[in-house]
């Protein structure tokens, strides 16, 4: 085989070692330790271990993952806190994260969710660049928010905090993309497929229950 067509193999072969889900998980190829790190939370009312999911709505990737992801969080015991964390990286993903902790404050977070993924990647019916306050709140009146209120509350003290405490996250735990999931404050999954990403999950998640026992 002529070198240059060899390469051209090699090159094509990458995606499918880098998406190849690991049966024993490695320290710095699966997953990386984070020096000093904490939980997104305290971990309270029996609450072991906590996985973020670091996410965004505007994402692609996020939105194809979000069906399996909230199947694996349903299998969840409850000493198991999953706990979905917007990324705060700037232009167009702020009024997305806004649009997430305004939605968790007025209760309807949890009917929306998924919905928006779908109203962003697959109906655009809410477009992903400038997006106005206005016109995220009216898709969220669909779930039972004042949109006014909403809007509002978009650009609110206590979501500009959350933002902060997402930002600052994201930081202390070196996430450059998403999704990514981050165990206890401990371990960020390095893995980009779905499948891998959550076996590694299963696996640091059993290694940290059997540490608390």
């Amino acid at each position: 085989m002529k070198p240059r067509l060899l390469l051209f193999v090699l090159l094509a072969l990458l995606p499918l070692a880098a998406c190849a889900s690991p049966a024993n998980p490695v320290e710095g190829q699966d997953y990386e330790v984070i020096p000093n790190g904490q939980p997104f939370a305290p971990l309270t009312g029996g609450n072991k271990v906590e996985v973020v999911e670091v996410f965004g709505y505007v994402c692609i990737h996020c939105a194809r993952f979000e069906p399996q992801f909230a199947a694996w969080q349903k299998r969840q015991p409850a000493t198991v806190r999953v706990t979905p964390v917007p990324a705060a990286f700037g232009g167009y993903w702020i009024p997305y994260a806004k649009a997430y902790y305004a939605a968790l404050s007025m209760g309807v977070l949890r009917q929306s969710h998924a919905a928006v993924f779908k109203a962003l990647h697959d109906t655009h019916e809410l477009p992903i660049q400038n997006a106005s306050n206005q016109e995220i709140a009216a898709f969220y009146a669909r779930f039972g928010a004042d949109p006014d209120k909403f809007a509002a509350t978009m650009d609110a003290p206590q979501v500009a905090a959350e933002l902060d405490k997402a930002r600052a996250f994201g930081m202390a735990t070196g996430i450059t993309g998403t999704p990514t999931l981050v165990v206890n404050g401990k371990y960020r999954i390095k893995l980009a497929d779905p499948d891998g990403m959550l076996k590694v999950a299963d696996f640091l998640v059993q290694r940290e229950l059997a540490a608390t026992r």
